[in-house]
């Protein structure tokens, strides 16, 4: 960090929370900014939202290798706040293909409702509900759960191979995307347990899937198709084939509300494995700093930061950027074949599996 600026009238250093006593090297002066989130003025969030941004760089540059409980492939992870719970998902293992943290490093096994390949999860705060969605299975691709501990298998809508699944608190609605399946490959659900088959405007291999609640609207990409890998929709149900900025192998899309952004990646391309939008209309490629397969995407509003994750590259599995323009390699702790990313804004820390390693298939940022 080269920012040497004297903080210590504006936040006294704390206690780092017990859970991370012995994790040692992600200790850092910066938690002492945890009094500042506690802090009942009304204008804290901003005071604290102007020091984060100071500390972009320190956070998400240096990353630590967690243990996970078993060496399954991990194909995603999310975070419930109401829980104050990571869970993650995978599509290797027997009679436990999910794992839960309280804070990324302390990792428990817990049985899946089924062997079957999990690609993907999200989390409902309205349901209070934990859902995730399968290419492998029959007649049952989605399982949920409302603490990450006991699961059940649902009935599924087609038998595709569902990629990617998100929630529209807006809508009260699940909808997920699938990579295989004649003009259908999305569903959705209002509950995780009752599904509907809804019409795709191309048969495209979809593979992520966010919601806009600014825009009240859906956003895919794909990693197959023409100059037109993007499709959205208002409501899950009628969706429109969109242009995007490049006939790159997208991978990952998220959006950002405090920038009215959607960011989405790339496992293909030179140079180019990012592009933009403010209305998931219209499409702005962008420079990456290396051309790496990244595979997921996410965005801290707590430190204004994209942060990207990738399967290849040889000490640089990471990106971020403050705009979705400016992208900066990041240094990783393992050349892991890194799929998911997210970030809780309770621990202020950013959470990564992979489907390769020894024990350690999990990576956070540093906690601050």
């Amino acid at each position: 960090m080269t920012d040497t600026e004297d903080y210590s009238e504006t936040a006294t250093p704390t206690a780092h929370h017990e859970t991370h006593e012995e994790s040692g090297s992600d200790e850092v002066s910066v938690t002492g900014l945890s009094g500042l989130l506690a802090d009942s003025q009304s204008s804290s969030f901003l005071q604290v939202a102007g020091l984060l941004a100071r500390f972009q760089s320190l956070i998400s540059g240096n990353w630590l290798l967690r243990t996970s409980p078993s060496a399954n492939y991990w194909l995603a992870v999310c975070w419930s706040p109401e829980l104050s719970l990571f869970c993650a998902v995978s599509y290797t293992g027997t009679g436990n293909r999910v794992m839960t943290s309280p804070d990324g490093i302390n990792w428990i096994s817990r049985g899946s409702s089924a062997d079957i390949s999990w690609r993907s999860v999200c989390w409902s705060p309205e349901l209070s509900l934990f859902c995730a969605v399968a290419y492998t299975g029959t007649g049952r691709r989605v399982m949920t759960s409302p603490d990450g501990i006991n699961w059940i298998s649902r009935d599924t809508a087609a038998d595709n191979d569902w990629r990617s699944v998100c929630w529209s608190p807006e809508l009260t609605l699940f909808c997920a995307v699938a990579n295989s399946g004649t003009g259908n490959r999305v569903m959705t659900s209002p509950n995780g347990i009752d599904w509907t088959i809804r019409d795709s405007p191309a048969d495209y291999n979809w593979i992520g899937v966010c919601w806009s609640p600014e825009l009240t609207l859906f956003c895919a990409v794909a990693s197959s198709g023409n100059d037109d890998r993007v499709m959205t929709s208002p409501d899950g149900i009628d969706w429109t084939i969109r242009d995007s900025a490049a006939g790159n192998n997208w991978s990952s899309v998220c959006w950002s509300p405090e920038l009215s952004l959607f960011v989405a990646v790339s496992t293909t391309g030179t140079g180019n494995r990012v592009m933009t939008s403010p209305d998931g209309i219209d499409w702005t490629i962008r420079d990456s700093p290396a051309d790496n397969d990244w595979r997921s995407v996410c965005w801290s509003p707590e430190l204004t930061l994209f942060c990207a994750v990738a399967y290849t590259g040889a000490g640089n599995r990471v990106m971020t950027s403050p705009d979705g323009i400016n992208w900066t390699s990041r240094t990783s702790p393992a050349d892991r074949s890194w799929q998911s990313i997210c970030w809780s804004p309770e621990l202020g820390v950013f959470c990564s599996v992979s489907i390769l390693g020894d024990v350690n298939r999990v990576m956070t940022s540093l906690y601050f």
